[in-house]
């Protein structure tokens, strides 16, 4: 049987590994909280460190539900309004043009006959013009930060905007250039970051900061307002 600690209504997955020396939490993707220790830690020093994280985890949570929060389905028609680095732009059916998609004078167009393939089209559209904004950002900050990744990658991360790989391989959402420009940077130095620091440590707190100081508001604005942008 699992173990499983229950504070202030939060149920959480206990898993003991002799091999760990401290304490971590993790919300899953799917909203779900485990607790991570060595293998002798009591009860309650577990129910404290997860008091003093309470924050945290009720952020995260936001985070997760402003994610899978529902959307308006979006319909490959004429006027229909699709985001790029937070601005809307209205799309075109066209009868014909070198490209299934392109974005051109101010406006998505797709070839009509591609419509039912709408959302593969912008998904692929996405991917290829998130890879090389992602790597020209991360050049201009492995100066600052002094941290270089081995890789960027834009690929489906499902309710995660990007991640660290144990490599140096940075992972990113595809959807997260959807993102207004100053939210993409944000997602990108904050993976960053995580390439000198695994966990959110207070030192990895630190060190955002100093790179962008201004982390809290983007933060939060991205908790509020990300799952938004999820409406393909």
């Amino acid at each position: 049987m699992s173990e499983t600690l229950t504070i202030d209504g939060m149920t959480f997955e206990v898993r003991r590994s002799a091999r760990r020396k401290t304490i971590e939490l993790i919300v899953d993707r799917g909203g779900e909280l485990r607790i991570a220790a060595p293998m002798n830690t009591e009860a309650g020093a577990m129910a404290d460190y997860i008091r003093d994280k309470r924050f945290w985890i009720y952020t995260k949570l936001a985070e997760k539900e402003a994610l899978r929060a529902p959307g308006a389905v979006k319909e490959f028609v004429t006027g229909e309004g699709f985001l790029y680095l937070g601005r809307s732009y209205r799309l075109l059916l066209v009868d014909a043009q070198d490209r299934p998609l392109k974005l051109e004078a101010g406006r998505f167009r797709l070839v009509r006959a591609e419509a039912e393939q709408g959302r593969e089209h912008f998904v692929r559209w996405y991917i290829g013009h998130a890879q090389p904004w992602l790597r020209q950002r991360a050049r201009l900050w492995w100066a600052r930060l002094r941290l270089k990744p081995t890789e960027v990658v834009v690929r489906d991360l499902g309710f995660r905007w990007g991640s660290c790989g144990k490599s140096g391989t940075l992972n990113f959402h595809w959807a997260t250039i959807l993102l207004p420009a100053s939210m993409v940077e944000y997602v990108l130095v904050h993976e960053m970051v995580h390439l000198h620091e695994r966990n959110h440590t207070p030192e990895f707190w630190r060190r955002l900061e100093r790179a962008m100081p201004d982390y809290p508001e983007r933060k939060a604005w991205l908790a509020e307002h990300g799952g938004r942008v999820l409406e393909l």
